[in-house]
C-alpha cells in the first residue's frame, strides 16, 4: 500500500514537471540557435550612392559572414529618413530587418517635426560607427570666393545665392543658424535640399549652387572642385586645411553654436530587443566581429568611411544627448 502511494506521488510530480517544461518552453522566444535562417535586409533611409548607403554596402557582405546568411540593401529614401524608419518599425519585429541610418540629426527631426508618429525610443541603437563634422565649402565655379562675401552677398541680394544642403541633415540646420546668428532672414537664401548627399554633392561640384554645407568625410570624391573654407567643430580640420566656422565669423562679432555633425549606424525596433534578446546580441556581436576584419578596415578607411564600435550602451545615450541637443535649435526647420 505505501510503495503504491509513493509510486503515485512519484508519477504526479513526474506529470507536473513535464507540464511546468512544456508551459516554458512554449513561452519562452525563439533563442538564437536557429537565427538566422534567412536572409536579412538592411533598410538605408537615403538614395543610393549617400553616405549612409555607402557605409550599408560596404558592412553588407562581411555581416552576412558573421551571421551565415545574405544581407540584401535597399533604400527607402524619403522625407529625411522618415518613410525608412516606418518601413522597419511596420516590418515583424525578429530581427531580420536592420535599419542602416544617419540617426542623428535625420530621425531625430523627423520626431521634432511633427511628422512622426515614433519616438527615438522606439528604436534600439546597436551601434554609431562614423561621426561626422559638416564641412562649409564654396564651388570653385562660383563668383564668390570667402564665407563673408557670400553671407554679405545673400543679406543684400535675397535669392541670388544658392547652396545644397541635404534634407533634415546637421548641414541643413547649420545653414539656417548660421544665417540667424549673422542676422540675415533664412528666406533670402535660395537653399535646395536633396535626399542624398550624393545629388547635393553633385550640386556644387556642377556649379549648380554656390557653396554646401555637408558631412566632411565623404566629401573626398568631389575635393577638386571645391574651396573649402570652414569647418563646423571645435578644431580646425588639418585633413581640409580650414580654421573652424566661429573663427572665420569672429571679425564680425558673431559666434554659433557648434551643433552635432551626422552620425551614422545601425539600429532595430526596441519590440525586437525586447522580444528576442538573444538574437538582438547575436546581429551586435556580429557587427563588433565585421568590424575587426582587416579587410574590411582597409575597404572603409580607402572609402573615408568610419569605423568606430561604441555599442549600443553608449549609442543609445548618444542618441538621447543629441535629440535634446537638436530639439533645443530644431525650430529652424520648422519653415
Amino acid at each position: 500500500m505505501i510503495n503504491i502511494q509513493y509510486k503515485q506521488r512519484d508519477c504526479l510530480a513526474a506529470v507536473i514537471w513535464l507540464a511546468l517544461a512544456v508551459m516554458c518552453v512554449a513561452a519562452r522566444p525563439a533563442v538564437a540557435d536557429d537565427f538566422p535562417n534567412k536572409p536579412l535586409t538592411m533598410v538605408v533611409g537615403f538614395g543610393v550612392g549617400g553616405s549612409a548607403d555607402r557605409m550599408a554596402r560596404a558592412m553588407s557582405s562581411y555581416l552576412a559572414d558573421e551571421l551565415g546568411q545574405p544581407v540584401k540593401v535597399i533604400n527607402k529614401k524619403g522625407a529625411g529618413t522618415l518613410l525608412a524608419a516606418n518601413y522597419v518599425l511596420a516590418r515583424p519585429d525578429d530581427g531580420y530587418t536592420i535599419f542602416a541610418s544617419t540617426f542623428s540629426p535625420y530621425l531625430t527631426n523627423t520626431i521634432i517635426e511633427g511628422n512622426a508618429e515614433y519616438t527615438i525610443n522606439d528604436f534600439s541603437y546597436m551601434n554609431f560607427q562614423w561621426f561626422d563634422e559638416e564641412l562649409i565649402a564654396l564651388s570653385k565655379r562660383s563668383k564668390y570666393k570667402s564665407l563673408p562675401e557670400v553671407l554679405e552677398a545673400i543679406r543684400t541680394k535675397p535669392k541670388t545665392v544658392r547652396a545644397s544642403v541635404v534634407r533634415g541633415s546637421g548641414g541643413h540646420l547649420m545653414a539656417k543658424l548660421l544665417l540667424e546668428v549673422n542676422g540675415i532672414p533664412t528666406d533670402n537664401l535660395n537653399l535646395v535640399t536633396y535626399n542624398s548627399g550624393g545629388q547635393a554633392r553633385a550640386a556644387v561640384a556642377g556649379g549648380v549652387v554656390d557653396f554646401i554645407v555637408i558631412s566632411a568625410k565623404g566629401s573626398e570624391s568631389i575635393r577638386e572642385y571645391l574651396n573649402p573654407v570652414a569647418i563646423v567643430s571645435d578644431q580646425p580640420s588639418a585633413n581640409w586645411g580650414v580654421p573652424t566656422l566661429n573663427e572665420v565669423l569672429k571679425p564680425a562679432g558673431v559666434e554659433a553654436p557648434v551643433l552635432p555633425g551626422s552620425i551614422r549606424g545601425y539600429a532595430t525596433s526596441t519590440a525586437f530587443k525586447r522580444n528576442f534578446p538573444a538574437r538582438y546580441d547575436l546581429i551586435t556581436s556580429a557587427l563588433k566581429k565585421a568590424l575587426e576584419n582587416e579587410d574590411l578596415r582597409q575597404l572603409l578607411d580607402r572609402g573615408e568611411i568610419g569605423r568606430r564600435w561604441i555599442g549600443p550602451e553608449r549609442s543609445e545615450a548618444m542618441m538621447t544627448t543629441n535629440f535634446e541637443i537638436i530639439k533645443h535649435y530644431g525650430y529652424l526647420l520648422q519653415h
